[in-house]
């Protein structure tokens, strides 16, 4: 039956009181992002999901020792979370309600919500109402990778752990950051253009082979395009906090940190940026770090739109400018308003955030929280993809 917002599953397990207990192992230490969760230092070390790599229903074992009592903020319609509605889960597991905002739970006295599935688009407020009003909320998973619609100063404080879909939408991204890479080393905006007034005129494209390929923010996306990119034999340079953790990479040929932003785009001919959207990372590539980029530069940006500063992004890929083209998946507003210039730029790729989208990418985010997070959980080991809620 459909699910109906609000709707309360009257189930009762004989074994739920034995759970109530177990629903909290968490560290005073959350606040430096040390949460402890069954023995998982979130803060030193992680475990990540792969949706190429890792194998499926595979990890954990042993007995059930809590129950998971699940609240879903989202909505009560999306066929992408039907499994979690209406499908089978793991013994232990309840779906307690179902709703976008706070109003629509009505929880019994016994049904203390421990999980919280996230996949609205509009969840921070009701998000951190639901945690002030069920304070047994001790996990909280996003379908999406990225989380900057949720995160807050308050999440930050909480104790409840954040995990996401890292690793779901890595392998389509890859492959649309090599095509944008040849659509411009390949010239296709001029056969098109060709091929629309009949032209024969033969000219000639770039190698990607040898071309350097940064990247900015090594992420899983960022990963599974350096593997790709490897594949075309270009030489790759990676960018992120911690270089330490990716310096025996065989992906990557350097890798760098922060704080030499612009030594990579200055010898970059490809510029992906993949950086998740914090206070640290928004506006990170403006007017100086454009500047310093290598003449004819690429930017390639499958993050988040406000991780490059617009307005300099714009000036850069001007007749004036030193970038040759952008190929942009996200911007700094979605939709693109329509008085941007970027409409207008016949050097740009637009896409509408979608280069991840297949018909079954979010039905099987959905079914990663069911079928690989949700039975750790209720064993009480480690979860995948925790989230650094402070970063």
């Amino acid at each position: 039956l459909p699910f109906a917002a609000g709707l309360v599953i009257p189930l009762w397990f004989p074994f739920a009181t034995a759970f109530s207990d177990a629903n909290r192992h968490f560290s005073a230490g959350s606040k430096s992002t040390s949460v402890l969760f069954g023995g998982y230092d979130v803060a030193m070390r992680g475990k990540f999901w792969n949706r190429e790599n890792s194998k499926r229903k595979n990890g954990y074992s042993g007995p059930v020792i809590r129950e998971a009592r699940i609240l879903a903020l989202a909505d009560k319609d999306d066929p992408d979370n039907i499994d979690l509605y209406n499908g089978e889960l793991p013994e232990g597991a309840r779906l307690l309600g179902v709703g976008t905002r706070v109003s629509d739970f009505y929880i019994g006295t016994f049904d203390e919500p421990n999980v919280l599935f996230v996949s609205s688009a509009t969840a921070r407020e009701p998000l951190l109402e639901l945690l002030k009003k069920f304070p047994t909320i001790c996990w909280i998973h996003s379908r999406s990778a990225g989380v900057d619609f949720l995160i807050s100063d308050f999440l930050a404080s909480s104790e409840a752990l954040l995990t996401n879909a890292k690793g779901m939408f890595s392998s389509t991204l890859a492959e649309y950051s090599m095509m944008a890479c040849s659509y411009f080393a390949k010239d296709l905006p001029r056969l098109m253009r060709q091929k629309d007034v009949t032209a024969w005129q033969k000219y000639n494209v770039l190698e990607l082979r040898g071309a350097t390929f940064g990247i900015v923010g090594y992420g899983d996306i960022g990963r599974a395009c350096a593997k790709l990119a490897k594949a075309y034999d270009m030489r790759v340079v990676a960018l992120r906090r911690h270089p330490v953790k990716s310096m025996s990479d065989p992906y990557c040929d350097k890798v760098v940190g922060v704080n030499q932003l612009n030594e990579l785009m200055a010898e970059s001919d490809y510029i992906l940026v993949a950086a998740p959207l914090t206070e640290a990372t928004r506006g990170m590539i403006g007017t100086t770090q454009l500047s310093a980029a290598k003449e004819g530069a690429v930017i390639i940006n499958v993050g988040r739109g406000p991780v490059v500063d617009e307005e300099a992004l714009t000036a850069a890929l001007a007749p004036t400018g030193k970038l040759k083209g952008a190929a942009l998946d996200v911007t700094a507003v979605e939709p693109l308003p329509q008085h941007s210039l970027i409409w207008e730029m016949e050097n740009v790729l637009l896409s509408p955030h979608s280069m991840d989208r297949t018909a079954t990418f979010m039905r099987e985010s959905t079914i990663f929280f069911i079928e690989e997070n949700l039975p750790r959980f209720m064993r009480g080991t480690e979860l995948y993809n925790p989230v650094d809620k402070v970063a």
